[in-house]
């Protein structure tokens, strides 16, 4: 997510952009950058140990809920940008 920012950042800079436009890139990075975490987000490891969880119940589980919520970020920020 970090580097999506530092990244994009010189090319928003001339565009000028509203309040609300920055949002919706803001949320569209956030969703891109969620999507398929694994075993390197520390949720994993608590949902893995609090849940009682194996690494490949986890990794199922945790994959597919983060890809959902990565992508309806996603479209949020689509749907949202067409208002603004």
């Amino acid at each position: 997510m970090l580097t999506a920012c530092g990244l994009i950042l010189p090319m928003l800079e001339p565009l000028a952009l509203s309040g609300a436009q920055l949002a919706a890139v803001t949320v569209a990075i956030g969703g891109g950058a969620i999507v398929l975490s694994h075993v390197n987000d520390s949720g994993f490891w608590l949902a893995n140990r609090y849940l009682g969880l194996n690494e490949k119940q986890t990794l199922q589980t945790w994959t597919v809920m983060e890809t959902i919520i990565g992508t309806t970020g996603a479209a949020v920020a689509v749907i949202f940008s067409l208002f603004i």
